[in-house]
């Protein structure tokens, strides 16, 4: 076998790995969105949305719940730096931002008091921050876990230029990481009517069982979806 060849076969594995963690961690995304929604009345991985609610609530005069939802954007900031710092700090990139995440979605979940309500929330956005830093791009193409406009975005100008004659179907991967977060947003709508109390357990599950998966996977096959920092790079 030529080098070419096996270059080619291991991208193959790398992107059909890739595309089944995006559609995995998509749908973990879309769950917990649904639920944390249920629980708190606002998103907690749509910032998009929760900087419009927050523009609006602030210019109808609802300072206090401006200001959350404004705080949430800043922990969701947070949570993709912390996703990113622990991504580069531990061995097993994967698995050590899913094991966190999964570990913040348990805490959250045992905060049933209704006066640690605020801090569950934001609990629960500072990990879907972090989730962001598990896979941040299949071969060179970006890719969104925790919102979907951007993918949907690139789907559709990927038609267009599909229809104008263009013949490059990289684009076509953007469909997983919707149909990932819409399958897990149904569910987590679901639960969060099935079991209310106890559907965070769930996806915390769920993300450690994920986690737990990623350690099986060959270094070969998960190390570059991450974008690498100066400093990783000059250790390689």
């Amino acid at each position: 076998m030529t080098r070419e060849k096996r270059r080619k076969i291991i991208r193959t594995q790398r992107t059909r790995t890739g595309l089944g963690l995006v559609a995995a961690i998509s749908f973990i995304a879309g769950l917990t969105d649904a639920i944390g929604l249920r629980l708190s009345g606002d998103f907690v991985s749509f910032m998009t949305g929760n900087t419009t609610r927050a523009a609006i609530a602030l210019a109808d005069g609802d300072w206090s719940h401006g200001f959350v939802l404004l705080a949430a954007i800043f922990v969701f900031v947070l949570g993709n730096a912390l996703g990113i710092v622990i991504a580069h700090l531990v061995p097993r990139r994967m698995f050590g931002v899913l094991a966190s995440v999964a570990m913040l979605l348990a805490f959250a979940a045992i905060l049933e008091a209704e006066q640690f309500r605020l801090l569950r929330f934001y609990l629960v956005v500072a990990s879907m921050g972090m989730v962001n830093a598990t896979v941040e791009h299949i071969e060179g193409l970006p890719i969104g876990l925790t919102y979907v406009t951007g993918a949907l975005s690139r789907l559709g100008r990927g038609i267009g230029r599909f229809i104008m004659g263009e013949r490059n179907l990289d684009w076509t991967i953007q469909a997983v990481p919707w149909f990932g977060m819409v399958s897990g947003a149904m569910c987590g709508a679901l639960l969060g009517l099935a079991i209310p109390d106890h559907a965070l357990v769930v996806a915390a599950a769920l993300t450690m069982i994920v986690a737990l998966s990623s350690l099986f996977i060959r270094r070969t096959l998960h190390w570059r979806f991450n974008q690498r920092t100066l400093s990783s790079s000059r250790r390689r």
